[in-house]
């Protein structure tokens, strides 16, 4: 999940970099582009946990919840 978040952050911040070599806009882009990779990674970051949680909750269900430790 870390490698995804890190993937989406260093994507978004290239293709700002790139508008700004582009179109002369430093550094509006790499800022642009940082900020809309932590949005998207941060979202796919918690879609994932959240999906993870509720496998484990119903994998608990289906195991009755009972846990002799």
């Amino acid at each position: 999940m870390g490698f995804e978040f890190a993937a989406a952050v260093i994507g978004f911040v290239l293709v700002g970099y790139w508008i700004d070599r582009h179109y002369g806009c430093r550094p509006k882009g790499v800022l642009i582009g940082a900020a809309l990779g932590i949005l998207g990674g941060g979202y796919n970051l918690i879609r994932t946990a959240l999906k993870a949680s509720r496998q484990m909750n119903r994998d608990e269900k289906e195991d009755g919840g009972d846990r002799d430790e």
